[in-house]
């Protein structure tokens, strides 16, 4: 990214401790959208995002017009707009309703050799079409199309719930609503080549929980990655698969199983179940998951209970305008959500805070700065404080693009006094730099009953029966 223009500069009235440099997006863009408002010059724009089926999401703002002495900020704040959204929601289109130059640097940038050529390789895979950025009038701007299929909450009839995790897999026996069966089978599915190993260990992990029911009306899974109409389009687990015994097996493994068993089925990532996990322990909707681990996972149940078939991989999208913002190793983009709440968080703060980390995996370096942090140590309370100062900007800039009440804050990152210090301050974030907020959302750490619930049994309720 160029220097940031000053309109996009906001440094944060809590300042973070160990990041001097951090620059809020939620800051930047609303003082952007204040100043396209005080000229009384801005034109709207309207961003549509087209995935699969033809479900389509639509975005509308104002951006000062071509010409203007505020040209680089606008195309700065498009561009993490759309890149936000399209990790958000998902998609294979983009149409850019509004000003033709706008339109024709984002095709630039958003093509197989532009600055976001990364996005570009995996929405295309996920999609399975050929990424394009269109452009029309604001006029023109498709219209919003979501999808109506209640997904999630189902707890009628004999159900399957399963949790694909990298170190086991989770596996309960649900009537309704009712767990009466749960267990975990230790596993290693990272290192597997073979496509028909998976299929195998999946379906006898289904046999087992079969075994304690009467009958199986459903099943429902859980697992990371990103799984569209049920189908495998990226998922870390299957990462020793050949690609074309890949695209020939694993992509459709649950399709295969779903006609084996001849019940519904439906699979979904991991993050939207935990968020489904929380909302159904207490008794709400319009809820915001954000587990902080190896990276950032979240997932959203909408105000009406459902999940919504987004993508929500927030471990890709901007939350950071500072141009000295770390960078993602994987996309090589600069000031994404991986950096500020994920183990890999830790690390690059730790520096900052006088701590010298030991070698070896993010995971044992979190441990270490953990480990001191419960004897006593001061230098970590600051590192927790910092994510909770990002984590409290940043979830107005999630509330400019979501609509929900309730944040629910998980992962390893969060595991002990650690997580409290980044509830406090991020409270504290919202409640005197986002008064406007103020009551209108809540953010905490899971609650007995929501860890008790479980993935497994919340899976469970993904399918609806057939009538």
């Amino acid at each position: 990214m160029t220097d940031l223009p000053a309109l996009l500069s906001v440094a944060p009235s809590l300042p973070c401790a160990l990041d001097p440099d951090f620059r809020p997006i939620s800051l930047g863009n609303r003082a952007y959208r204040a100043a396209v408002k005080a000229s009384g010059q801005g034109v709207p724009l309207g961003i549509a995002i087209e995935r699969n089926e033809g479900l389509t999401s639509v975005y509308r703002t104002a951006v000062f017009p071509a010409g203007s002495i505020h040209d680089d900020a606008t195309r700065i704040y498009v561009e993490r707009l759309v890149k936000f959204l399209l990790w958000q929601i998902g998609g294979w289109k983009i149409t850019v309703g509004g000003p033709a130059e706008l339109s024709a640097f984002l095709k630039q940038v958003y093509s197989s050799t532009g600055a976001r050529a990364f996005d570009v390789q995996i929405m295309e895979r996920v999609y399975e079409r050929t990424f394009t950025v269109e452009s029309c009038t604001f006029e023109q701007t498709p219209l919003s199309h979501e999808s109506s299929i209640a997904l999630g909450g189902h707890l009628d009839g004999c159900r399957i719930g399963f949790d694909l995790g990298a170190s086991d897999y989770k596996i309960a026996a649900v009537i309704d609503g009712n767990a009466v069966f749960a267990t975990e089978i230790p596993w290693d599915p990272r290192i597997e080549k073979n496509s028909d190993w998976h299929y195998r260990k999946i379906d006898e992990g289904l046999k087992l929980a079969a075994s304690k029911l009467p009958r199986v009306d459903a099943i429902g899974g859980s697992s990371a990655g990103i799984y569209i109409d049920n189908k495998v389009m990226v998922a870390s687990l299957f990462r020793s698969v050949p690609a074309d015994e890949f695209a020939a097996k694993v992509k459709p493994l649950f399709l295969r199983l779903q006609q084996e068993w001849n019940v519904p089925l439906e699979v979904a990532n991991d993050g939207d179940v935990t968020a489904l996990a929380g909302a159904m322990s207490l008794g709400v909707s319009g809820v915001l998951g954000i587990a902080m681990g190896s990276s950032q996972a979240v997932g959203f149940l909408d105000k009406d209970g459902r999940i919504t078939g987004w993508l929500n991989e927030l471990a890709f999208a901007p939350v950071d305008y500072s141009a000295a913002a770390a960078a993602d190793e994987w996309s090589g983009d600069i000031g994404c959500g991986v950096q500020y709440f994920s183990q890999q968080a830790v690390v690059k703060l730790a520096p900052a805070a006088g701590i010298t980390l030991p070698t070896g995996h993010p995971a044992e370096q979190l441990k270490h700065v953990q480990e001191l942090h419960k004897a006593g140590d001061a230098r970590p309370v600051k590192i927790f404080e910092t994510i909770g100062v990002y984590l409290g900007y940043t979830l107005a800039h999630y509330a400019d693009l979501y609509d929900f009440n309730h944040v629910l804050i998980l992962g390893r990152v969060t595991s002990g006094s650690g997580g409290d210090l980044i509830l406090a301050k991020a409270n504290e974030v919202l409640a005197k730099e986002f008064p406007d907020l103020t009551g209108k959302i809540s953010v905490s750490l899971p609650d007995e009953k929501s860890k008790r619930l479980g993935q497994a049994v919340a899976a469970a309720s993904l399918p609806a029966l057939k009538k």
